[in-house]
């Protein structure tokens, strides 16, 4: 018995039309709703300061500096062009051009905001790409089920999911690296039901497919691991057909798709060099490249585990007042142990259906080869994934497109309805406490930490940092960002990005000389100082009080009187 006639019972040709474009106004209005509420984190920085044709390689370090000074990268320049975004980009970071490129394009639409490049420019277009994943993925749930009911039910999850949300409201390169997974699994799938037909691959979808690899790869270098997940699942669905017929490797589908292979090789080993020759590539990715001890061995489960439920629901978890934290969670509990069953029942069904089983057991082989991969390189190549929940683009649209095949089966009953809507309904309370950052909070809280630097300090103030890559200089941009947005009467603050090689005493050293250097009485904000403190700090008195921890800004205070 086919599960879906829901399609056919609609007799308004505009009915699909209209309510995929509700999707995608629900969509593109939440993704656009307190888009520049929350203040840049240093990867927003980066993007900001390379579209822009800037560098960061002109910020002074080892001196105290002004905030005009640390924020000059941010303003637009009338003479920068896309060889500029390259030349900049390919030499101080890690990162392929495409969507800095289009970002370049898009900011120049927008005037800048008191002299620095706009935000909301910078944001809106992640935005809309994130948006336009809306009607992508009913198009591409419609080519793997076939059914209407399942691509609407996965365009209108992908509206409100707060992962989707997240990524769409950061000006980085995610969302459009979302699109091209969408369009490359899509190839994937058609070829792949060539491959059980038998049936030779049209000479068009080989190069789209190649293009769509290219132009992914040419946008984040993880794109790589959706590729490694289509050639594990090529394999195993392969190897499952060997036996019925041992030259299935020789078969006319697999002479196109070595193709495909070939292009997308050479398409993406001319990174390759790029890559290599970046020498701040290592110490960008540190932070997932830490040693593990402990408990510390099993954390990449439960933070999969966590990036896994927010591809659905997210309650208000890291809200400020305890009580809506443990009633979050509460809840939270609750609904996926009631919602459990429920999906899980839908894929059941979705596998005893003799149209749909083949292609679900693909998509479950993409997120579970997706994952496993993951796992692989945390656990065997002491690259953990799983710290960066951004990562799991690589196979979220086929989680999507399972949760929308699960939730049609459910669809099918008046109860199921009612289920249906309900985790709907919590999909989009989700997307609103994304929204108003009380999930999926920024890394970086420069506003509460201005704020309290000006309750706190009456006297000129020098903010320290020890300074390794960019990402240093994004944290204090941060800071220098959400002074001048305030307009604050009080004096602007001095900064010092003290450099630290090896000898992290280089850095304490160029803090003693500034310290002497300064002539008049100050407060010292040591903030994410990793380096020894000297005599010149020790003579200041530290202060006392006790004062709030601060997302991304880990700090020490010292008053200095001369």
């Amino acid at each position: 018995m086919r599960l879906y006639n829901w399609h056919s019972t609609i007799s308004s040709p505009w009915f699909h039309p209209l309510l995929l474009l509700a999707w995608f106004i629900i969509g593109l209005g939440l993704r656009l709703t307190n888009l520049t509420a929350k203040p840049p984190w240093t990867d927003e920085f980066s993007t900001l300061v390379f579209s822009l044709g800037n560098s960061f390689l002109g910020v002074p370090l080892d001196q105290a500096i002004a905030p005009d000074i640390l924020l000059q990268p941010l303003q637009p320049q009338p003479g920068a062009n896309l060889d500029d975004v390259w030349k900049h980009l390919s030499h101080e970071t890690n990162h392929p051009p495409i969507y800095f490129a289009l970002s370049h394009l898009w900011i120049q639409l927008f005037s800048p905001q008191q002299g620095l490049v706009s935000l909301w420019g910078a944001r809106s277009l992640a935005a809309i790409l994130g948006a336009a994943s809306i009607p992508a993925m009913y198009s591409f749930s419609w080519i793997v089920f076939r059914s209407r009911l399942v691509a609407h039910l996965a365009a209108a999850m992908m509206a409100v999911s707060p992962y989707a949300i997240f990524l769409a409201q950061e000006a980085r390169h995610y969302t459009l690296a979302i699109l091209w997974v969408i369009a490359s699994l899509a190839c994937f799938v058609i070829t792949i039901r060539h491959i059980q037909n038998q049936t030779q691959i049209p000479i068009a979808l080989a190069l789209s497919w190649v293009t769509i690899n290219a132009l992914g790869i040419a946008t984040h270098y993880f794109f790589v691991l959706t590729l490694l997940t289509e050639a594990l699942v090529l394999i195993v669905v392969a190897a499952r057909n060997i036996q019925s017929n041992p030259k299935i490797f020789l078969s006319p589908p697999w002479r196109r798709i070595y193709a495909v292979v070939l292009g997308t090789f050479i398409t993406g080993i001319v990174w390759l060099p790029v890559f290599l020759q970046n020498s701040y590539g290592d110490k960008l990715t540190d932070w997932i490249q830490q040693p593990r001890v402990g408990f510390a061995w099993l954390s990449p489960f439960f933070q999969a585990f966590a990036a896994w439920v927010t591809m659905l629901y997210l309650l208000p978890v890291e809200a400020p007042q305890l009580w809506i934290v443990i009633a979050s969670g509460l809840v939270m509990l609750i609904f996926i142990i009631w919602a459990a069953p429920i999906l899980v029942r839908g894929l059941k069904m979705q596998l005893q259906q003799p149209d749909t089983q083949f292609v679900t057991r693909v998509l479950m082989g993409l997120v579970v080869g997706a994952i496993a991969i993951f796992f692989v390189f945390t656990y065997f190549l002491g690259i953990d994934l799983t710290r960066g929940a951004r990562y799991n683009f690589v196979y979220f649209p086929a989680v999507i497109a399972l949760l929308g095949a699960s939730l049609a089966v459910t669809w099918q009953s008046f109860p199921g309805k009612k289920a249906v809507m309900l985790i709907w309904l919590m999909g989009f309370v989700s997307a609103i406490t994304v929204i108003c950052n009380l999930g999926y909070q920024k890394y970086y809280r420069p506003d509460l930490f201005v704020r309290l630097i000006q309750q706190t300090s009456q006297v000129p103030v020098l903010i320290a940092t020890t300074q390794i890559t960019h990402v240093q200089i994004g944290e204090m941009m941060g800071i220098a960002r959400e002074f001048r947005m305030r307009n604050s009467p009080s004096p602007s603050p001095l900064f010092l990005l003290a450099h630290r090689d090896q000898d992290a005493n280089t850095s304490t050293t160029i803090l003693e000389n500034t310290i002497n250097q300064l002539p008049r009485s100050f407060d010292l904000w040591l903030v994410n100082f990793h380096a020894p403190v000297g005599e010149a700090v020790k003579n200041c008195t530290p202060n006392t009080q006790s004062l709030p921890a601060i997302n991304g800004y880990e700090y020490k205070i010292y008053h200095c009187r001369k």
